[in-house]
């Protein structure tokens, strides 16, 4: 009798060529890896590096957790296609600026009024002049105001980001290309500008009305954006 032949794929095989169907690979055989699948290609096995085998496509291949991988949006920083936090609303910046104002005038006032009611007293008893007093303290509240104003507007703000008033009102000063903070010496620029430019012309402060970036001058000469924060 002769021996029946087996279906295709039972049976002995060339040991070089890969198993068909259920077939059991041999003793010593090694098996397809955790998660891989014949007939799919080469598929990652278990604890097989992310972007290799299935699911990479071209262009991807960097290591997970890295900027411009899927899953992981790029930022490229706020000079290619806009600030990626959203723009400051005008109210909010001229409520910062009137807070910072008035917490930098505080001494200068205090110093002030004590001075033109020293002034007004000595001139009903006939004096001549303000008392020594009197001009000390409106000296001491100017140097006070202008050493406030240099620490809130200038080196708060450059290294936070944020001056008293943006504090507050929940906005943020920031790099219009890189999103970080300007640092105290553009920030003391800043200032400087914007006094010139509203001093000039009113102008400078309403810009943020109707200008796409939500600039002012000043904003745009030292490369700046005011964001929110929440």
């Amino acid at each position: 009798m002769s021996t029946p032949t087996p279906p295709p794929g039972y049976g002995p095989q060339d040991p070089q060529q890969p198993g068909q169907y259920g077939q059991q690979p041999g003793y010593g055989q090694q098996q397809p890896g955790y998660g891989q699948q014949p007939g799919y290609g080469q598929q990652p096995g278990y604890g097989q590096g992310y972007g290799q085998g299935y699911g990479q496509q071209p262009g991807y291949g960097q290591a997970p957790g890295q900027p411009g991988q899927y899953g992981y949006p790029q930022q490229p920083g706020y000079g290619y296609g806009g600030p990626q936090a959203p723009l400051a609303d005008w109210l909010p910046r001229v409520g910062a600026s009137l807070i910072d104002g008035l917490i930098s005038t505080v001494p200068v006032l205090i110093g002030y009024g004590v001075f033109i009611a020293d002034v007004f007293t000595r001139q009903n008893r006939y004096d001549n002049g303000p008392s020594a007093f009197a001009v000390i303290l409106l000296i001491v509240g100017a140097l006070a105001s202008f050493g406030l104003g240099l620490w809130n507007r200038v080196f708060r703000q450059g290294s936070t980001g944020q001056s008293v008033g943006k504090s507050v009102l929940h906005i943020k000063l920031v790099d219009s290309r890189t999103g970080q903070t300007v640092g105290a010496g553009r920030a003391f620029l800043r200032e400087i500008l914007s006094g010139i430019f509203n001093n000039a012309c009113f102008l400078d402060s309403l810009w943020p009305l109707w200008d796409e970036q939500k600039q002012t001058w000043h904003d745009k000469v030292c490369n700046t954006f005011v964001v929110r924060t929440n």
